[in-house]
């Protein structure tokens, strides 16, 4: 199938390409065109034209600003060129000691994101059918009068919330203060539906649900395991660091995927497993360390609780077993086990692929405990990397955008509210007033985990006899949003034609603004982009980059913190929610923002980050060692680029950051810690303390709990504080003392405030102790299934009841024969409504399809490039191309998740606002996606369905 058309000699004397410049002009401006290769007759006739003057540039005076690509979680720093205002030109910054000059497609089309047309330009609603144009002042008052209606009617939590993982970190922090202070914890973003499983599998797994390492430490890797992530098309940047471990130190990779990615044809060995049989095939590898003694036996004694019990698991999942669940044969499976034990430190990375099951919570610990046995975490050139998706869904995820926590991971207990109350300075009673009163399932819903962003569907649509809270969600706001990223399409339109209100609030109008099927209550909001406002963001390795002001907000778009000041004032708790912050016009300050979560963030360590210490690093890039991230010379000398958390105590100790989690080799002062004490000190008679192990310089030199007031009189370091300390500090521990003195002292003696424990193979207070394989929910091995069965329904998960055993009892698997399995595409980032929206992307990936194995292609009479209807077995069905490949095998399809604005083949284009429709539309794979639910987070499950495909007529 050609890629692209033959283009004339006469078209090529005048098409001038999207950036304005001639394909003639760029060979002119290039030393082909005068060179050897044109001198030898090797470019063809009408490629070398005679030599022209080049277009002429502005003689403006050029501001070079420093700003971060705002799509994935790398993290790549730009430079900005501005004139008069207007951002003319943009580089990969070639000193960030993260991307170092790399740029993918997506980042290096971020200019146009600047000043795409295809934007909403002014605030709008939809009235009979129609787009109407909106002030400002008008738009807020409507919006604010019908949620205050609907709270008087039914109370705040029928009210939604959705944020997103686009909001820079104060934007974050701001927008879950300020709906705590509304009165609700339904209020969601993206982490739910992308790494949920992999925050709350990893954090009870040693301490904190983050990435151990960073991108650039996995230069130092001898090994990677790449296990439902395809990094070269969804975080292509990454690779960099990939390739040089390749290069330098031989590193050898193993890609473990139902599909031959981009990533696979990196590795040295490429392992394809059947979606949803990751469980199975980690035991499997452990079958083979544990039978041949590979494991750090050292390690786990000194550092690790449980691994006994784990070993009595993997029995159960000899060669024989494993093949048989995931298709993989014995030698596949030896070989790969002794190339991990062989060549070590080696790290796992993982993403969506392993995240979005059912039984996601089970994946991302098997995952660690393969780490844990073969001694990988805590080392450099080891570690757990886990790549996250957008560019700040690890900040928005610390900063509490979930329906289960206050910021910091502080969760939702009185404690914790009212250590959250103190540090905004509202009386915890008034706070307490702003809620539902009344006693439901798990308790009163100021301390209960709110609807989640993948179940909000549900909570419009469930009787609300059976839910938790007072009544069904009547609006809501989806605020930086692509709802056609979540799955059961067909039931979100029904969801949202039953809605009171649709908020929409983003520099696009999204998939919401047209598969709604509303001709009314829908309103646009246009926020500004990124490079409109400025503040920072964390990349998936916790370090924290500063992002500076590009350009000024285009036509009548507000950036997100504004926004979210005038609906505040609107509902009468502005006073209390920018009591600390200075409010310039509607405009809060940024840097007030960092200032006072730096006063109440202890738990993580985002108390040492102040704006001045960010501002500095991102001024000097340079200044940064591109392998171990160090500071030379400057002000920053020996700090970690981007200060990563935890960055303990105040800005004022000069914490420098924490490059490797759990880095024993290291002090604390300097970045070392042990495992999180998180779990208690000892069950079952067995201590949860590390033994014999400590970072080094720890003055108690094994194991302790965490630090509270109590302990240090009992060491004899309490007068160690000040006089002011003490008073703070009295009754309280290392996460709420708010002076910052028991962090201080702990690390004076070389003691992590969290304690130093052991990580644990075993979480008692999960649906299972020790991870479990499970068949998907819609699986087409019946065969399995009573063996493997999914967990019996429950009456209440997250406000709601939630359906296992009741969806996996009906058998799909004859009528519905293939898995499906979705996933990104590097030209495109999320639902694709800002990428879709952008010519010089829309120009490389114009349509929608689904891969399939040649067999069932020909078996089905299907051509490559012919259209198709893929049917889910819940009613749903896109229309999409056919693309003929062996990258799947006969068993699998694969669509990537990133297109909209085609609903089961009606075209919604003309739906969108005048302007405002992007360039390429698709079907949404979500469309045909299915009911299923990991029991801890709610996770969706995108990775393993079922479907039939048929060819369109």
């Amino acid at each position: 199938m050609r890629l692209n058309k033959k283009i004339s000699d006469s078209s090529l004397e005048t098409t001038q390409n999207r950036l304005g410049v001639s394909r003639r002009g760029f060979l002119k401006g290039t030393t082909l065109a005068a060179g050897g290769i044109a001198a030898s007759g090797l470019l063809g006739k009408g490629m070398v034209r005679p030599v022209e003057a080049a277009t002429p540039k502005s003689s403006a005076p050029v501001e070079v600003k420093r700003t971060i690509c705002t799509h994935c979680s790398v993290g790549c720093g730009v430079y900005a060129h501005v004139q008069n205002g207007v951002w003319t030109y943009q580089e990969a910054a070639f000193d960030n000691p993260i991307n170092r000059g790399a740029h993918c497609a997506k980042g290096a089309a971020l200019r146009y994101h600047g000043h795409s047309t295809r934007r909403l330009k002014y605030p709008m609603k939809l009235e009979n059918g129609q787009w109407k144009r909106l002030s400002w002042e008008q738009a807020i008052s409507e919006v604010g009068d019908k949620i205050e209606q609907i709270r008087a009617e039914s109370g705040p939590d029928s009210v939604f919330w959705l944020g997103s993982a686009k909001f820079n970190n104060e934007q974050a922090y701001l927008f879950r203060k300020m709906v705590s202070l509304w009165g609700t914890n339904n209020v969601e973003h993206q982490a739910r539906i992308c790494h949920s499983t992999t925050v709350a599998g990893v954090a009870n797994t040693w301490g904190y649900g983050a990435m151990t390492n960073s991108y650039n430490d996995m230069q130092n890797s001898k090994s990677m395991l790449f296990i439902g992530s395809n990094a070269a098309e969804a975080h292509p940047v990454s690779m960099q660091h990939v390739m040089i471990a390749k290069e330098r130190n031989n590193c050898r990779i193993v890609v473990a995927d139902p599909r031959y990615t981009r990533t696979a044809a990196h590795a040295t060995q490429y392992v394809r497993i059947r979606p949803g049989s990751d469980v199975a095939y980690i035991w499997g590898l452990l079958w083979h360390i544990f039978e041949n003694g590979w494991e750090d036996r050292q390690y786990l004694a000194q550092r690790v609780y449980g691994m006994d019990e784990i070993r009595e698991e993997v029995k159960q999942f000899p060669p024989s077993v494993v093949e048989d669940i995931t298709g993989v044969d014995e030698k596949t499976m030896y070989d790969t086990a002794k190339l991990l034990s062989d060549n070590r430190p080696g790290c796992i990375v993982w993403c969506m692929g392993g995240t979005q099951h059912t039984t996601g919570n089970n994946n991302t610990r098997a995952y660690c405990i393969l780490e844990l046995a073969l001694g990988n975490i805590g080392k450099s050139g080891g570690g757990a990397n886990i790549f996250r998706g957008h560019d700040n869904v690890q900040g928005a995820t610390d900063f509490g955008v979930l329906s289960d926590s206050l910021p910091g991971y502080y969760g939702l207990a009185e404690g914790s509210w009212r250590h959250w109350a103190g540090v905004w300075g509202v009386d915890y009673d008034w706070i307490v007033n702003r809620y539902d009163q009344t006693e439901y399932r798990g308790g009163k819903p100021m301390h209960t985990n709110g609807i989640t962003v993948s179940r909000w569907i549900d909570g419009v649509l469930e009787d609300k006899e059976k839910m938790a809270q007072n009544d069904n969600i009547r609006a809501m706001f989806y605020w930086g949003h692509a709802v056609n990223s979540q799955t059961r399409g067909p039931e979100m339109r029904e969801a949202m034609k039953k809605l009171d209100m649709m908020v929409i609030v983003d520099p696009y109008p999204t998939v919401a603004a047209v598969m709604n099927d509303r001709t009314d209550g829908v309103y646009l909001l246009p926020a500004c982009t990124q490079f409109e406002t400025y503040g920072s963001v964390t990349a998936s390795n916790r370090s924290i980059q500063w992002r500076s002001k590009v350009i000024e907000p285009h036509f009548e778009s507000k950036p997100d913190h504004e926004i979210m000041y005038l609906l505040a004032k609107k509902v009468g708790i502005a006073d209390e929610v920018f009591k600390n912050i200075q409010v310039n016009g509607d405009e809060p300050l940024i840097e007030d923002i960092v200032r006072e979560y730096n006063r109440g963030m202890w738990t993580i360590g985002y108390t040492g980050q102040s704006p001045e210490r960010l501002k500095y690093h991102q001024e000097n890039w340079h200044a940064f060692d591109f392998t171990s991230l160090r500071g030379v010379g400057t002000d920053a000398h020996g700090e970690f680029y981007g200060l990563p958390w935890p960055c303990w105590g105040t800005a004022e100790m000069r914490h420098p950051g924490t490059h490797v989690l759990y880095d024993t080799s290291l002090p604390v002062k300097d970045g070392g810690l042990g495992f999180r004490a998180n779990f208690g000190v000892e069950r079952n008679g067995e201590t949860l303390l590390a033994e014999g192990s400590a970072p080094v310089g720890n003055e108690i030199g094994d194991g302790h709990p965490e630090f509270t007031a109590n302990m240090l009189k009992q060491l004899g370091w309490w007068d160690d504080l000040t006089d002011a300390e003490k008073a703070a500090a009295d009754g309280k521990d290392w996460k709420t003392d708010l002076s910052g003195g028991i962090q201080r002292v702990a690390i004076k003696h070389g003691c992590a405030p969290f304690g130093n424990g052991k990580a644990r193979t075993i979480v008692w207070t999960f649906p299972d102790a020790i991870p479990k394989h499970r068949e998907p929910l819609y699986t087409t091995r019946r065969d399995l299934v009573a063996k493997y069965p999914t967990w019996d329904d429950f009456e209440s998960l997250y406000r709601m009841p939630t359906l296992y055993k009741s969806i996996q009892d009906r058998d799909t698997s004859a009528e519905f024969p293939i898995i499906l399995t979705s996933g990104r595409l590097v030209e495109y980032e999320g639902g694709g409504d800002e990428t879709r929206s952008n010519p010089w992307l829309a120009e490389l990936q114009q349509d929608m399809f689904v891969e399939m194995n040649p067999f069932n292609a020909n078996t089905l009479r299907i051509a490559d490039g012919d259209d198709v209807w893929v049917y889910g077995p819940e009613g749903g069905r896109v229309r999409v191309k056919a693309l003929v490949t062996n990258r799947v095998d006969r068993d699998v399809a694969f669509m990537p998740f990133h297109f909209g604005g085609e609903f089961q083949g009606e075209d919604l284009r003309s739906r969108y606002p005048e302007g405002s429709d992007p360039y390429v539309l698709g079907e949404s794979v979500n469309t045909v996606t299915t009911y299923g639910y990991d029991p801890v987070t709610i996770m969706q499950e995108t990775k393993c369905t079922v479907c039939r495909i048929e060819k369109a007529a």
